[in-house]
C-alpha cells in the first residue's frame, strides 16, 4: 500500500530538488470551476504557492492537460445548466466563452510546468493495458503513475485511487495518509 509513501501536504517542506507532478484533480481545484467552500481549494492553492517559492520543479504531460480540459468543460456545462449533451454544448455559443476560460487557465498552469521528458515505452503501455483489462484501475491514472515512477516524480493528488500505486505521493487526502 502506498500510504507508506504518502506525505501530508500540510507538513511537507518543499525544496528546489523536488520533482513533482500534479494530478488533474489538483489543477482543477486550483484553476477549475470549484465551490468556494471546498477546503481543498485553499489547501492546494497554498501548497502551490509554497512549491513555487521553494522553486520545486513541476512536470506535466498530455494526459493531465487533456483530462483538465475535458473535466473543466463538463463541469462548466453542469454549472451553466446547459440542457443538451456534451457535443451539443461544445457546438453552442455558450461554449465559446467557456473554451476561452479553459484555454486561459490551461496556459496559466502550463507556464508553471516543465514537460515530462519522454513518453512511456510501448512495452510499459502494453502492461498498463493488461492491468486495465482486470477492470480495477483507471487507464489515465495508470499512465500518470507510470510516468511518475519512470521519471522519479512525486505525485501531488487528492485522489484515493492512487493508494495502491508504488509511487511517492503528497496529499491532503486522509485516505491516502492512513
Amino acid at each position: 500500500m502506498a500510504s507508506e509513501l504518502a506525505a501530508d501536504i500540510n507538513r511537507y517542506v518543499f525544496s528546489a530538488s523536488d520533482r513533482l507532478m500534479f494530478d488533474t484533480n489538483i489543477w482543477l481545484l486550483i484553476y477549475g470551476p470549484q465551490s468556494p467552500t471546498d477546503r481543498r481549494v485553499a489547501l492546494y492553492s497554498a501548497a502551490l504557492r509554497r512549491i513555487l517559492e521553494a522553486k520545486s520543479r513541476i512536470y506535466i504531460n498530455l494526459v493531465v492537460i487533456s483530462e483538465f480540459i475535458n473535466a473543466y468543460a463538463r463541469k462548466k456545462q453542469r454549472l451553466i445548466g446547459f440542457e443538451g449533451n456534451f457535443k451539443e454544448f461544445r457546438a453552442s455559443m455558450d461554449f465559446r466563452a467557456v473554451a476561452q476560460d479553459i484555454v486561459a487557465d490551461a496556459k496559466n498552469l502550463t507556464k508553471q510546468c516543465a514537460w515530462t521528458a519522454r513518453d512511456l515505452e510501448l512495452s510499459v503501455v502494453e502492461g498498463l493495458l493488461d492491468t486495465y483489462r482486470l477492470g480495477q484501475s483507471d487507464f489515465n491514472d495508470q499512465i500518470i503513475a507510470a510516468n511518475c515512477e519512470q521519471q522519479g516524480l512525486t505525485l501531488i493528488t487528492d485522489d484515493s485511487d492512487f493508494k495502491d500505486y508504488n509511487i511517492a505521493i503528497i496529499t491532503g487526502n486522509r485516505k491516502l495518509l492512513t
